[in-house]
């Protein structure tokens, strides 16, 4: 079906340079350049020097980077993870592929994120790592966050797979933490032409370790000293995201931008959307609209060509995959609620007002047509 407003762009994102990559990338095949290669490095360092942190490793996909960062701290069987009841699949199943135990957090109404008010009361001996998620491109206020793991001795994994070059107070997430996943799935504000991801850490001794455990546990050429994965940022994925980083911060301008024009757009009617606070930099890597009319305004962009989608539809504690936890219905009712009522506009940086005015023009039409 053709679409009026897509949620992808890939052509927009290379513009006149892409025979330039594509001859790199030619040359990168040619030669062998497939494995750990100068241009994993240079990625890894400009990476680093954009979130302003010491280490990056790349690896193998955005899940990746939470299993290994979860091994280089140690956590496996008998420890607890926390993190929060809304939030994609892999966050939670990376703490299950690592034997340790998932412990949720409901959301908190208005941010979309963990209520961090409600996470001291969770923390037992067993708890070894707090893991919050910056959910939508929102960075999750990290202040009480530290303090409470500072309190209780405990690491913090940022799960920063959808906030590439989010801030709060001019820092970027993923480097305020112990550690800081990310995932370069294509759907991403910075994206790759297939999976990737890294872990980034000030930390020099997780450094070393994160290193081993994604190259197989090895110290030295057929040396294992642990056990690892074969986990690596593929050079040519590497070669692309150097490439495209150069734009990131324009886009992620862009995108607010975008998500303000939808705002005012939009304010009149019975819908509400992510808070964002003072001092922090939301880079929308999808633009939300909260509504109790969710299906039915899905079907009725859709028929006019938008491109609208729900993204995570079953909260975490009522997947199949988690039956064994035992959680139940009605246990983390904010998450129960913005899993119902959560719509995904269209958000891209190249998107035109005209784009833009014309998903508008549908959302009111629709709250419009019944006198709402």
């Amino acid at each position: 079906m053709s679409r009026a407003v897509s949620r992808y762009n890939y052509a927009a994102q290379f513009g006149p340079a892409l025979p330039a990559v594509m001859a790199d990338v030619e040359q990168m095949l040619v030669d062998g350049r497939y494995i750990l290669t100068a241009e994993v490095s240079a990625f890894e360092q400009a990476w680093g020097a954009y979130l302003g942190v010491k280490h990056v490793r790349g690896v193998n996909t955005g899940t990746d980077a939470l299993i290994l960062a979860l091994l280089a701290l140690g956590v496996g069987p008998g420890d607890e993870v926390v993190t929060q009841a809304n939030t994609f699949y892999a966050t939670v199943a990376a703490i299950r592929l690592v034997g340790a135990t998932p412990v949720l957090v409901d959301a908190d109404e208005e941010t979309f994120l963990i209520d961090a008010a409600r996470l001291e009361e969770v923390i037992t001996p067993r708890t070894r790592v707090l893991m919050p998620v910056h959910l939508f491109g929102k960075p999750t206020p990290m202040g009480p966050i530290l303090a409470l793991a500072a309190k209780h001795g405990l690491a913090v994994v940022e799960d920063a797979a959808q906030a590439h070059g989010a801030k709060i107070a001019g820092k970027c997430v993923g480097a305020i933490g112990t550690v800081g996943c990310f995932s370069f799935h294509p759907s991403k504000n910075l994206a790759a032409a297939g999976d990737g991801g890294a872990v980034v850490t000030n930390d020099d001794r997780l450094a070393e370790a994160l290193q081993q455990r994604r190259e197989l546990g090895q110290c030295g050429q057929n040396h294992h000293v642990v056990l690892g994965l074969n986990s690596k940022l593929d050079a040519i994925q590497a070669r692309i995201l150097h490439y495209k980083l150069a734009s990131l911060e324009a886009w992620n301008a862009q995108r607010r931008r975008l998500a303000e024009a939808y705002r005012e757009r939009l304010a009149d009617l019975p819908v509400s959307f992510q808070q964002v606070h003072a001092g922090e930099e939301h880079v929308f890597h999808l633009f939300q609209v909260r509504t109790d009319r969710r299906d039915d305004l899905l079907c009725a962009l859709q028929a006019a060509g938008v491109d609208a989608i729900v993204r995570y539809p079953t909260p975490i504690h009522l997947q199949p995959a988690f039956a064994d936890q035992g959680w139940r219905r009605g246990q983390f009712p904010i998450a129960e609620r913005l899993a119902d009522e959560l719509l995904c506009l269209p958000m891209r940086p190249d998107l035109g007002s005209d784009a833009i005015d014309y998903v508008a023009d549908r959302v009111r039409a629709f709250f419009h047509r019944d006198g709402r």
